[in-house]
């Protein structure tokens, strides 16, 4: 599994803008919505659930937010650079700009894991993180990330 399959071309926005967390939650909820037809309500809650949790911020700017949902087909992601970072409580207790919601069916177990542990792992890596915030265009980001899934793949 790689980046390429589980984020779809309208999964990407670039320069959201947004105040709070939770409103970025909402704004990546919608997103997801309109991908899957799932209702934005009910992933925004899942999210929020899965936050309740813990702090989904791993720090170095990033926060990837996730959780299970009942009537996803199959694992879903949306990526946002933000147009000013917000508070997310991270580890390092900086402000994120680079989030990644990634959502996966109830049954995925495993899968879910493993695909956590890829999108952690390739934003762990500076160089990916520099890029994603100077890149110009939607297309740059979709090509970075796509670039991305070959070389994670590859480690």
């Amino acid at each position: 599994m790689t980046f390429t399959d589980i984020l779809t071309p309208e999964g990407v926005i670039v320069n959201l803008k947004v105040a709070s967390k939770k409103q970025a939650f909402q704004e990546l909820a919608k997103a997801v919505a309109d991908i899957t037809s799932l209702d934005a309500r009910v992933v925004f809650d899942a999210i929020l659930e899965r936050e309740r949790l813990g702090s989904t911020g791993v720090g170095h700017g990033v926060a990837i937010p996730h959780a299970r949902l009942a009537g996803l087909k199959e694992i879903t992601g949306v990526f946002a650079r933000l147009a000013q970072p917000i508070d997310f409580d991270a580890v390092d207790e900086r402000p994120a700009d680079l989030i990644f919601m990634l959502l996966a069916p109830l049954g995925a177990g495993a899968d879910h894991l493993k695909a956590l542990a890829r999108v952690s792992r390739a934003f762990r890596r500076e160089d990916l993180r520099d890029r994603l915030r100077s890149a110009p265009s939607v297309d740059a980001v979709k090509a970075l990330l796509s670039g991305e899934a070959a070389e994670v793949d590859s480690v």
